[in-house]
């Protein structure tokens, strides 16, 4: 059916055609031609993208494709802030690391994804490029694509040039201090995905259901922030992975603080290669070396804590020492916890009750460092912090799943999750020194930041919106817009300009004669009264 002139007649941008579709071929797609091919000696044209349609008998082009001087071209006046120019502020040498290994435009295309996932918790990757055009992130580094084609190419080739992300990782590892301390540790994350390697049923698939894969990190507790992390099949042990990951990142200084799953024994090669890389690790209750050391038989009162015993051995014919401790709270809570599942499943018994009580609220730290026992006991104590703050991460940035599919593509997302880690530690540090964490949570910070917009109303000036002055205050205490300045204090003393003033001279130097008589002036007996009377006439 050809199409009617009145609607080839329409104004429409030039190189494009009209095409008829629906059930009646009653409406019109305006498509562009993009070229031209030849069959059989003829050329043909080739259309493109639909780019607009006739409606109504006027051109509506899509939005995506809007043409210049129409509302959807008009450029954003009105930017997410604050929280951009905080995460920029403590993440910008990120940029410079990436930029050692990738080029310009990569480094810069890894640092927007991973910022957005930290300030749009929970976005998609093909929401990436509306949240970079309606942020600051679009004026501070302009010209970036993230549009969700550009974005699912370049993770999946960010995943398969793997051994840069290992050249970067190597560079943080390189930088550890030889006297911090590093907490190995990892995290399953769910993964359905049937066509990658790295999905698999975990030792957690009972409870959960889902197929996941592992992450391993190392946390610098000196610096509270993420050195480094891998990923492994879902399946794959700690134990397994521990030494692979020391390995292909060259962790070679520092004191590794691991828990049960990461045992010394599975890396102990490492270990023996790298004099400058120590470890602290708990041992398994049943570990003969508790008996043999009796680490159960306490010594003293841990200093500077209330309720905690301790035992510091040295093990014969090794260079490993032993540490033990029995917080008294933790024993009573666990001995309630054991009574209650006893009298729930009807398997009480005494003498299991006495064996029980030996170790409840107890926990034994090898090390092949003689360290204080104060020391080592709160390495191992912060760990548990960081175990907090990841169950956060996991939940409130959303970053629980993968939701990409195949391995290169899991691997460079799961590299630009590491880095938005990385953020949301420096961001808690920085929200921690402001005193902001005593009375609010890092959620309500967040979301605080994110209504801290500024707009564009005239030429290209951008100024804040009105906020509440709560709001304001905190963005002062992070020191995100200047505080005011607090007004001059005058100063003590005689006020300016009075130091040349005469002073006024003390009653007691008047000589006599010169004293004001006190009562009525002299003559002044007889002078009449001044009446009204007396003034009318007067005037």
């Amino acid at each position: 059916m050809p199409i009617p002139q009145d609607i080839l007649s329409v104004a429409r941008p030039k190189n494009t055609v009209v095409i008829a579709y629906g059930k009646d071929k009653n409406l019109y797609a305006v498509r562009q031609r993009v070229g031209c091919r030849n069959v059989d000696g003829r050329h043909l044209p080739v259309n493109g993208p639909t780019i607009g349609h006739i409606i109504d008998g006027v051109y509506v082009p899509i939005d995506n494709n809007a043409v210049p001087g129409t509302v959807a071209s008009s450029p954003v006046d009105l930017k997410d802030w604050a929280n951009i120019i905080l995460s920029d502020r403590v993440f910008h040498d990120i940029l410079k690391e990436l930029s050692a290994v990738y080029n310009p435009s990569d480094a810069m295309k890894i640092y927007c994804i991973a910022i957005l996932r930290v300030c749009e918790h929970g976005i998609k990757n093909y929401e990436l490029k509306e949240a970079y055009e309606t942020s600051f992130l679009s004026e501070l580094y302009p010209g970036v694509a993230l549009s969700k084609n550009t974005v699912s190419t370049f993770l999946n080739d960010l995943g398969k040039a793997l051994s840069k992300i290992v050249h970067f990782m190597r560079d943080r590892t390189s930088a550890v201090s030889m006297d911090h301390h590093l907490l190995v540790d990892g995290t399953l994350k769910s993964d359905e995905s049937k066509v990658n390697s790295l999905s698999d049923f975990s030792r957690k698939a009972r409870t959960k259901g889902t197929r996941d894969i592992s992450v391993l990190y190392a946390f610098d507790l000196e610096e509270m922030e993420p050195v480094c992390s891998k990923c492994f099949p879902g399946n794959m042990l700690d134990a397994t992975s521990y030494g692979s990951f020391i390995s292909e990142n060259r962790i070679t200084k520092g004191i590794i603080v691991g828990d049960k799953g990461f045992p010394e024994s599975a890396a102990h090669e490492h270990f023996e290669a790298n004099p400058d890389l120590h470890y602290l690790n708990p041992v398994k209750r049943n570990s003969k070396l508790i008996s043999r050391h009796n680490m159960l038989d306490f010594t003293g009162i841990l200093s500077g804590y209330e309720g905690i015993t301790y035992r510091k051995e040295k093990c014969t014919g090794t260079e490993k020492w032993l540490y033990s401790y029995r917080d008294s709270y933790k024993a009573s809570k666990e001995e309630r916890d054991w009574l209650r599942r006893a009298k729930k499943n009807k398997t009480y018994s005494l003498d299991t009750l006495r064996e029980k009580q030996k170790t409840f609220g107890t926990i034994v730290l090898e090390s092949d460092l003689d360290l204080p026992s104060e020391i080592a006991y709160k390495a191992y104590e912060k760990r548990w912090e960081i175990e907090i703050v990841m169950r956060y991460y996991k939940s409130a940035c959303e970053f629980d799943e993968t939701r990409v599919q195949d391995d290169y593509s899991v691997i460079g997302s799961e590299f630009c999750d590491f880095l938005s880690t990385l953020l949301t530690f420096r961001l808690i540090k920085t929200f921690d020194r402001a005193g902001l964490l005593e009375d609010r949570t890092y959620k309500k910070i967040m979301s605080v930041l994110s209504r801290a917009k500024k707009v564009r109303t005239e030429g290209d000036e951008w100024q804040l919106i009105r906020m509440n002055p709560s709001h304001v205050e905190m963005l002062q205490e992070l020191e995100i817009i200047p505080k005011p300045e607090d007004p001059p204090k005058k100063r003590p003393g005689r006020p300016k300009g009075s130091k040349n003033k005469p002073k006024a001279t003390p009653p007691e130097s008047i000589p006599a004669t010169e004293k004001p008589k006190r009562g009525r002036p002299k003559g002044s007996k007889n002078r009449p009264k001044i009446t009204d009377n007396s003034v009318g006439a007067g005037s």
